[in-house]
């Protein structure tokens, strides 16, 4: 419209003019289905991210489970270095052996307990790692499930323009299609 007061048409615009003034029941089925699948997309992208957030914590604590089971073993060298350095001394002229035997006992000791949380540490770092790995082939579920309603969608507004009823099944069959691999996700499947 311009300031003169006239006004031009567009195509579309006559279309949907025409459309909201009639009684058009099958334009009217395909928006409120097209309004249901926008929805039901939301819910899914929503699902898909949180997924892919807990994923990514989940590969975080593998991470820190790692480093603190590398520290383990780095404490654990650093007692076989000095197990080792008890039992050289132990072979030196002159030296107080039951001293150094007693090191390297403790030595052996200590080490034992620190390979155990070493190795606790490590599992739980796997246990976390597989924990990401489902969650992020969940992810990739919800994401599959979003695209299927997405391209149901863009079908629906294809229908509307052709007005082809098989175009509204095919909208409808991909949006099932959708909703399956959704429950795929939701089953961890």
């Amino acid at each position: 419209m311009s300031g003169d007061g006239f006004h031009v048409h567009g195509p579309h615009d006559h279309e949907l003019e025409h459309a909201a003034h009639g009684n058009d029941d099958f334009a009217s089925k395909i928006a409120v289905m097209t309004a249901i699948m926008a929805t039901v997309g939301a819910l899914f992208g929503y699902e898909g991210g949180a997924t892919q957030n807990d994923a990514a914590m989940f590969k975080n604590n593998a991470a820190i489970k790692k480093t603190e089971a590398s520290n383990q073993w780095n404490f654990y060298q650093s007692k076989s270095n000095k197990q080792n350095l008890a039992e050289l001394a132990m072979v030196l002229p002159g030296v107080d052996i039951e001293k150094y035997k007693s090191e390297v006992s403790r030595y052996k000791s200590e080490k034992e307990e620190i390979k155990k949380k070493a190795e606790e540490l490590e599992a739980e770092a796997v246990k976390w790692e597989h924990e990401s790995e489902a969650s992020l082939h969940q992810h990739h579920r919800w994401a599959q499930a979003m695209t299927g309603v997405q391209i149901a969608i863009s079908l629906a507004a294809i229908t509307l323009l052709t007005k082809k009823k098989w175009l509204q099944f095919a909208s409808y069959g991909v949006a099932g299609i959708g909703v399956a691999l959704a429950g795929l996700a939701w089953f961890h499947i």
